[in-house]
């Protein structure tokens, strides 16, 4: 079993097709059909189902690629620590968080990251839960995730990288929209659009309901965030949202932050990565990340934040 060999796994993993896989490695496709056969006679399993427009892992597959990724990680923190600092950087650097979060809070760090590493190649995952993230990590499907909720394992390395507050939007013509405050009582007596259980935002929204004793009267429920503004704005409902989420809409005009009098929603997000020793790659998205962290503070807050 080679590093080649299992880097080639693990491409086609990604690609799910070995045409791509071939072009990505700079492979013709018959070399990479021969060693992912070469592996799967060594392993006496097949690793790949063929399927009508690619292929898909069979359990073997999975659980090999598992392994293929930490063996190869480690390979490269090893080739890291004996060459020392000061080598070229190269490689890549897999993101996980929701798809609201790399819409509206790090598409501005993720460019300037790109911009400053050229030569690193960023990906990104777009994850449901917090807990996929941490699947995803954990699992080796990705080198940093972002998650909204107090992580604790011996396993992961987690950074605090900035605190968000959620407040209470209404349309520009909810009878509340006049105001800059409301009272649990005003909340009591609306209809809300949330996002799906599961979602960060979702579960600091229902710990809020939880302390005001309120059951929520649900007008609907999308982890679609473009979606759920538009009905805030339509007056189907009235929403909980981080003021990063609004910060277009309400300096638009469409729609109105409000704070609930005596209550403070707030939520930590944190960068999550594994424990163990990380790529030179992943270090340096881990340093610029907390390098801009003002920024995504500012960013979290609601504020326009110049380029």
């Amino acid at each position: 079993m080679e590093l080649a060999q299992l880097t080639t796994l693990r491409t086609v993993a990604e690609t799910l097709n070995f045409t791509r896989a071939a072009e990505r490695l700079g492979l013709t496709q018959s070399a990479v059909s021969q060693q992912i056969k070469t592996l799967e006679a060594e392993l006496g399993e097949p690793l790949f189902v063929r399927v009508k427009r690619g292929v898909m892992l069979s359990d073997a597959g999975r659980l090999a690629v598992q392994y293929a990724r930490r063996i190869l990680d480690e390979s490269d923190a090893l080739r890291e620590r004996i060459s020392g600092p000061g080598q070229p950087l190269a490689g890549r650097v897999r993101v996980a968080a929701a798809t609201q979060a790399f819409v509206y809070l790090f598409a501005g760090l993720f460019e300037s990251f790109m911009k400053t590493y050229p030569a690193l190649e960023l990906s990104f995952r777009t994850t449901a839960s917090t807990e996929q993230t941490l699947a995803d990590i954990q699992g080796g499907e990705a080198d940093i995730g972002f998650a909204g909720l107090p992580i604790y394992s011996p396993a992961l390395q987690v950074v605090e990288v900035f605190e968000d507050e959620l407040c209470l939007v209404v349309g520009r013509g909810h009878r509340l929209a006049s105001r800059t405050a409301a009272t649990t009582s005003d909340v009591q007596a609306e209809r809300f659009i949330l996002f799906e259980r599961g979602n960060s935002i979702r579960r600091a929204t229902d710990q809020f309901f939880q302390q005001i004793q309120l059951k929520p009267a649900l007008a609907l429920e999308s982890n679609d965030t473009y979606f759920v503004k538009v009905m805030v704005e339509r007056g189907l409902g009235v929403s909980l949202l981080p003021a990063w989420a609004t910060r277009e809409e309400v300096a638009a005009g469409r729609l109105v932050r409000l704070r609930v009098r005596g209550h403070r929603i707030r939520r930590t997000v944190s960068m999550i990565s594994l424990g163990r020793f990380p790529a030179s790659s992943t270090r340096a998205f881990v340093a610029h990340v907390l390098d801009h962290r003002d920024e995504l503070q500012a960013i979290a807050l609601g504020k326009a934040v110049a380029s």
